[in-house]
């Protein structure tokens, strides 16, 4: 698509998917929330503002997404923002899946959790902030899940060292 700029390209994508319960939800009960969208192969991905996660999350599962299957991260370093927050939600009613991500800049290594939504996230919040450095505001027990108390790093980021810091 050349010569078509990403707001265009991400209006195309919610017009396109305009039926989609997600996209319905999200763009009449959260308007400005969706900041990117795309739809490959049969996959539709929402980035959403950090901000409007957890209300997001609210509205989709109102819509029938009731299932929160995975949440992950992605270091796009030496890019900024550096960090992807991947949540994968699905509707087995609607037999639908949506991929939400929140960029997470390396500034402000902070998003809201949504544990408050899914309770599951809990687990998957703490392995982000444990392998990745990002912290989940509101998380009820934000601590080291995987590596001691005491390791120094956070050892899934691009930028760590192979051996470790010695």
């Amino acid at each position: 698509m050349t010569g078509v700029t990403g707001h265009e390209q991400k209006q195309a994508v919610l017009d396109e998917q305009a039926a989609n319960a997600a996209v319905a939800a999200l763009t009449q009960q959260l308007p400005g929330a969706i900041v990117d969208a795309r739809f490959d192969r049969q996959e539709l991905s929402l980035t959403l503002a950090r901000e409007s996660i957890v209300a997001a999350c609210r509205v989709l599962q109102s819509a029938g997404y009731k299932f929160m299957s995975d949440l992950t991260c992605v270091d796009w370093y030496p890019n900024q923002p550096r960090f992807q927050i991947t949540y994968h939600l699905l509707s087995m009613g609607l037999k639908q899946r949506v991929r939400l991500c929140v960029l997470v800049d390396e500034s402000d290594l902070s998003v809201d959790s949504i544990t408050g939504v899914w309770p599951a996230a809990n687990f998957f919040e703490r392995e982000i902030f444990d392998l990745f450095g990002v912290r989940f505001g509101g998380h009820p027990n934000l601590r080291r899940i995987l590596l001691p108390d005491d390791f120094k790093g956070n050892p899934l980021r691009k930028d760590f060292p192979v051996e470790g810091y010695r």
